[in-house]
């Protein structure tokens, strides 16, 4: 079956129509800079999505400040969910353009319950370059901020 992937014009995503009240949703929390709701595509019960309110597509497009609401906003709705739910474990997904596994272009974090046997796999291949490398790429990152 197809990923459904959302390509809508910005302001008109199905995310910013679930913040303009066009489209019905199952909110869990909203306040001035993001909103949480129920994912339509529960993986597990109690999947909950924390967007943004203004439409950013990616990390990138969202100011400091957003960012922050939306962990904060997924912090406590974490707490909720595991007291709410009870899993053993719970994820946090957030996926930045195609290539990264993002299939609505509006700044979104998953948070995830997780059970035994739920069929959820994340999973990457493992390398583990020489330190020399690592103190490489650490010295980009450095000269990038």
């Amino acid at each position: 079956m197809p990923m459904f992937v959302d390509t809508s014009p910005p302001g008109q995503c199905i995310f910013c129509r679930l913040v303009a009240n066009e489209i019905p949703s199952a909110k869990v929390f909203e306040d001035e800079l993001t909103v949480a709701f129920m994912d339509i595509g529960q993986v597990t019960p109690g999947h909950v999505l924390v967007a943004t309110r203004r439409h950013a597509a990616t990390l990138l497009d969202t100011t400091p400040e957003e960012a922050a609401a939306v962990m904060q906003t997924a912090h406590r709705v974490a707490r909720a969910v595991q007291a709410a739910f009870q899993p053993p474990g719970l994820t946090l997904l957030q996926a930045n353009g195609a290539l990264g596994g993002q299939t609505v272009a509006h700044f979104h974090l998953h948070v995830v319950p997780r059970h035994e046997g739920d069929g959820i796999a994340l999973t990457w291949p493992r390398q583990e370059p020489p330190s020399a490398v690592l103190a490489s790429h650490a010295e980009r990152l450095r000269a990038a901020l």
